[in-house]
This record gives C-alpha cells, structure tokens and sequence, in this order.
C-alpha cells in the first residue's frame, strides 16, 4: 500500500548545498560544525582537506571522538605550495582529493561531504572551477555538500547552484599571524613584532542590534 506522507516527506527530504565565503575567519569551522549536527542524527561525513598534511586538532579530534562518524582525508603536504608554481606532487595529491569526493558522492557510504580548503586549491590553480560545479550539478539528492570559498567572484558563480551562502565578515582588523594568513606569505620574527607593536586602529561603535557574526550576500 502506498504511503503519501513517506512519498511527501522523501520529495522534500532534499540535501543541501551550502557555501561559505567572506573575508572574515571561520569558514571551516563553520562546515565542521554543520557536520557535527549531521553526526548528531547518526549520520556520516566525510572531509577532503585540500593543501592539508599536518594532523591539525579537527584531525585529531575526529580520529580521538568521532570514530567511524567522521572520516578525514587529506589530499596535501605539511609544506607549502608555491603559487605560481606549484610542484607537480601538490597538482597531483589535489587531483586525488578531488576524485575522491567523487566517488565519495556516489557511494552511498555518506550524508555530508565537506571539501575543505578548496578555495585556496582553486586559487592555486591545482583544481578547476568547472570540477567544483560538476560536483555540485551531480551529488545526490539526499546528501549534503559543504564548500567553503574565498573568492566572492567566485562565491557568486556559485550561488545560483546553493541552497545557502553565508558570507563570514571582519569585525576586527587583523594584525599579525592574520595578515600572514590572509596573503599566503611568510613573516619574519622582526615582521610579527612590528605588527604587534602597531597601535590598533580606532574602531567603530557597533550600533544596537547589529549583527557581528555573519551576514547574507
């Protein structure tokens, strides 16, 4: 006998794609914590890390907590990579992370897949634009896709393929280890220094009610 309410609720029991950009800090944190609320119902996800070799704490904490929940992949050296030209292993391990969501997306196996640091892999030319779209056109009904981006140009290319784009915004300016991060470049010892010596600059009053954490495009 049919049921009209499991047909209902399988017609609107659709994944999402949710993408996350800004130039505000936060980004993967933001898609770490939708998987845990995906871990939360008993689900699996799965985390390709881009560029990524060191056993950061979100590692660690998944092989520590997270069992057979969560599976991390990283598709990188614990190095960096030159931008405008990146040696031929770092253009071949982004290759693999890539054809790993692939596979990942038609398994079966998961109901998330998060593909980590994939802004900066799109930025270094190690994987293309087009491959990110034709994830996105070809995953499953059923499964959730989180992509954080950097690049609001190409966050808006995106965006008519979403269900949701969060845009993360500055509150503070950066100093420091921020500014490092932000422009890919090393510091001197004497460099960092110098930037925490700096006087922080003048900040404007929030006005009431404002929000300070994230905002829609």
């Amino acid at each position: 006998m049919e049921n009209p309410i499991a047909e209902t609720l399988a017609r609107f029991n659709r994944g999402l794609v949710l993408i996350y950009t800004g130039d505000g800090k936060g980004k993967t944190t933001a898609a770490i914590g939708q998987a845990l609320r995906t871990i939360g119902h008993g689900h699996k996800v799965l985390i390709v890390q881009f560029m990524k070799g060191k056993k950061y704490g979100e590692v660690l904490a998944a092989e520590k907590y997270l069992g057979s929940h969560l599976t991390m992949v990283q598709s990188g050296l614990d190095s960096f990579v030159m931008k405008n030209n990146p040696a031929p292993v770092d253009i071949e391990l982004a290759r693999q992370g890539l054809n790993l969501a692939k596979r990942a997306l038609t398994s079966g196996e998961y109901q998330m897949i998060i593909l980590d640091e994939i802004n900066v892999a799109l930025d270094f030319k190690l994987v293309e634009l087009e491959e990110v779209i034709e994830i996105i056109k070809t995953k499953p009904a059923s499964l959730d896709l989180a992509v954080p981006v950097v690049d609001r140009d190409v966050a808006a290319e995106l965006s008519t393929l979403v269900n949701r784009l969060v845009a993360l915004a500055i509150v503070d300016d950066l100093l420091a280890v921020g500014l490092w991060y932000e422009h890919f470049e090393q510091l001197q010892d004497e460099q960092v220094l110098a930037l925490l010596n700096q006087q922080p600059p003048v900040r404007e009053q929030v006005p009431p009610g404002a929000s300070t954490r994230t905002k829609e495009l």
